[in-house]
């Protein structure tokens, strides 16, 4: 009883460390982008590995993958699948220049994580009576789509024309060898866990977990979409919101009868034509709050 509450607060933590902001903001930074302008190989090889080590939907869809393997040979032949179809579509597609948004890209990388949690559980046989496809080819295909998500990172970056080849290659070689530290890691914990009679019910919360998280992704990954496609429809962004404001200011003062001088300081009425309107001159006085809007008295 005690191992499945100790598993339940580390798949817990485990799903928030993974929904937090932090590792949601796994692209190319500003820094990124400027440490490699004049950078070497070795450079690119680092980058690709913190990539990879950063790329939580990338490791989570390995941990689903070798969760169940017990055989080294089995392991090395899914991981070999997966490292092929995710080279193909990294070196290609950065050096055809072949692209498209990265919001989407990582929406199907979710469904990927998605399908081995469900795949591992017994899905197809247990709720839709089917046999489950290929795995091998299966992680083979996932790993061609998460060689482009790849690529669309990459791409982000400005790689020059010089030596492009050497430094996709670079970047390749620095994603295994972040994958190979992760593997290493997963894999230890999952020999020291197997062991243990609390194994059965961690592993059902874990790929359940990973079913949770990949849909929880998908979502994120959509919403990320809508924006970036869809701006004009999203109006309360942090510099859109205060445009909205003005907007609203300036529509609600054109309709207002009488125009206003919104600058702080004391604003004399014109002079008044008609003795009637001479009773009315005085002078208004703008105060400021201290919230951006000036008010009269």
């Amino acid at each position: 009883m005690k191992c499945k509450k100790i598993a339940a607060q580390l798949t817990l933590l485990f799903t928030g460390l993974v929904m937090s902001s932090t590792l949601f903001a796994h692209g190319m930074s500003e820094a990124d982008k400027q440490r490699i302008l004049d950078a070497g190989y070795d450079e690119f090889i680092w980058l690709g590995a913190s990539h990879m080590l950063s790329g939580y939907d990338h490791l989570l869809f390995l941990l689903g993958v070798v969760f169940f393997l017990k055989r080294f040979g089995d392991i090395v032949k899914f991981i070999t699948a997966f490292t092929v179809g995710h080279s193909i579509t990294l070196v290609f597609a950065t050096l055809y220049g072949i692209q498209a948004n990265y919001f989407l890209i990582d929406a199907v990388i979710a469904l990927t994580v998605c399908y081995k949690g469900f795949e591992n559980l017994d899905g197809f046989k247990r709720y839709i009576g089917v046999k489950a496809p290929s795995l091998i080819w299966m992680v083979f295909g996932f790993g061609l789509i998460h060689g482009f998500g790849l690529s669309t990172r990459l791409q982000q970056l400005p790689l020059g024309d010089h030596g492009l080849v050497m430094k996709i290659l670079a970047f390749n070689v620095g994603v295994e060898i972040g994958q190979i530290v992760a593997l290493s890691v997963m894999l230890l914990v999952i020999a020291m866990w197997r062991s243990h009679t609390s194994f059965a019910p961690f592993s059902r919360i874990v790929n359940g977990g990973l079913i949770v998280i990949g849909a929880l992704l998908l979502v994120h990954q959509l919403h990320g979409y809508q924006h970036s496609v869809y701006a004009d429809d999203f109006p309360l962004n942090r510099d859109d919101h205060s445009h909205a404001h003005e907007d609203m200011r300036s529509s609600a003062l054109e309709s207002y009868p009488r125009r206003l001088n919104l600058a702080p300081e004391m604003a004399p009425r014109s002079q008044p034509e008609s003795p009637v309107a001479e009773q009315e001159e005085v002078y208004e006085e703008y105060h400021d709050h201290g919230d951006g809007h000036y008010h009269s008295h």
